[in-house]
Formats: C-alpha cells, sequence, structure tokens
C-alpha cells in the first residue's frame, strides 16, 4: 500500500465522522452549523441543508475508503489511518462547537 493511499484513507475516516453530526442533526429535524450558514462555521443552517451536507460528507468518505486502492477491514494499517481521521476531526468538531453547545 502506498503512502498515498494512506493519506485517502485518513480523510475518508475524517469524511464519515464528519458526516454523523450533520445527518443526526438533520434527519432530528434541528438546526446545526454548516459551511453555509451565516457566519460560516458558527451560523446555523437548515436541518434540509444539514442532510445534505452530511449525505456529501459521506459520498466523500466512501470515494476515499472504498475506490481508493483496496481498503479493507481487517488490515490494521487500512484502519488505524481512517481511525485516525475520524478521531482528528472528532477532536476538532468537538472543540470547535462544543462553544455553542455547552461541551468542551
Amino acid at each position: 500500500m502506498s503512502w498515498r493511499h494512506d493519506v485517502s484513507y485518513l480523510f475518508g475516516g475524517a469524511f464519515l465522522a464528519n458526516a454523523v453530526p450533520h445527518l443526526v442533526n438533520g434527519v432530528s429535524g434541528n438546526p446545526f452549523q454548516s459551511p453555509f450558514a451565516h457566519p460560516p462555521g458558527e451560523g446555523l443552517s437548515s436541518a434540509l441543508v444539514n442532510v445534505l451536507w452530511g449525505f456529501a460528507n459521506l459520498a466523500a468518505g466512501y470515494s476515499l475508503l472504498a475506490r481508493v486502492g483496496t481498503f479493507e477491514l481487517r488490515r490494521w494499517r487500512h484502519v488505524a489511518a481512517a481511525g485516525a481521521g475520524a478521531l482528528a476531526m472528532s477532536v476538532m468538531a468537538a472543540l470547535a462547537f462544543g462553544r455553542f453547545h455547552g461541551g468542551a
């Protein structure tokens, strides 16, 4: 596996992790921060915008994991790269959005 695959899996995991809060809030009918809000990342976007943004993140994550190289769940290196990306995105989201929702 080349280093480019590692980078792809890292970003794939980050996109999948970013899809979760947008989809959960969107499907629940709750407004949530998105890049399309005013100001970006601070204002609230509608539930529909968050569902669409969440699905865009799912598509990007799928593309980076399933369409680049041969991602295998049984290979620790593949899972570690995707997991590191998911963890990094999750920590950044917790720090960035925690101030709006009473967290970190």
